[in-house]
């Protein structure tokens, strides 16, 4: 019969045992419960905080982020339209380019026009010279010829006119001779 109280004196230090510590973890447990929840609270709290910072951040970040796609989209429209402005002045350019290459292709005809009837002109001036040099060759001969024949018709009147002198000087002998006889 010894071993029958093992029977129930083993359940009963078993459950004193028991209780000894259900009674130390009962005390404990609602201030674990209440530390428990207080850390839950405190990790909660900092969990909250850490995605508050760390939204605050993203947000500093997307603010940031968009203020570099402004300056950016600033910084390119502006390239977009000095590049713009840049190709309307090459156009323009251009235009005018072209205008005065047939402004000037057009001058370059007229001023052609104009050489070709100076050079006719120059030509005819050129032709009217020979000419007048060849009427003046001939004037000078003629003016020699006539020159040359005045003298000789002065001669032949001079001789004339000696000759008449001598006639009328012959014929006044005559006519005093005549008297005379």
């Amino acid at each position: 019969m010894k071993k029958t109280y093992v029977y129930y004196l083993m359940p009963l230090v078993l459950t004193a045992i028991f209780a000894i510590f259900y009674t130390k973890s009962a005390r404990n447990y609602e201030s674990r419960l209440a530390h428990m929840d207080e850390q839950k609270k405190i990790e909660r709290k900092k969990k909250l905080d850490e995605e508050a910072v760390s939204r605050e951040k993203a947000i500093a970040d997307a603010q940031a982020l968009s203020e570099k796609r402004k300056r950016e989209k600033a910084e390119r429209e502006k390239r977009d339209q000095e590049e713009r402005d840049r190709r309307e002045l090459a156009g323009q350019e251009l235009r005018k380019a072209q205008e005065d290459s047939r402004k000037f292709e057009d001058q370059s005809k007229r001023l052609q026009k104009d050489i070709e009837e100076t050079k006719a002109a120059i030509a005819k001036i050129e032709e009217d010279k020979k000419q007048l040099a060849e009427e003046q060759r001939f004037l000078r001969d003629f003016v020699q010829k006539a020159e040359a024949n005045t003298r000789s018709m002065t001669a032949v009147m001079e001789k004339i006119e000696a000759a008449d002198r001598a006639r009328a000087a012959a014929a006044a002998a005559a006519a005093q001779a005549k008297k005379k006889s």
